[in-house]
């Protein structure tokens, strides 16, 4: 289907936390928004198109070079 983080792993990827546990552990503080609505599932699924917000820190995840999403054929 496409690919897809775990939302606490993105955290730790984007350097908002230092470990996937503390991502965790920001999950669960309530502070975590995914496009714009509390996210409470620690290893939710966050895809490209997606926006995570952390206080004033907002990552905007795009789809990989070269990937094609559903429905969508590589360019030859």
């Amino acid at each position: 289907m496409g690919e897809t983080i775990a939302l606490n792993d993105l955290l730790k990827l984007a350097g908002a936390c230092t470990s996937g546990g503390a991502g965790k552990a920001l999950v669960a503080s309530g502070q975590v928004r995914v496009d714009g609505l509390s996210e409470a599932r620690k290893t939710c699924k966050i895809r490209a198109g997606q926006t995570v917000e952390i206080g004033t820190l907002q990552i905007r995840v795009l789809r990989k070079h070269g990937a094609t999403g559903p429905g969508e054929r590589a360019k030859s």
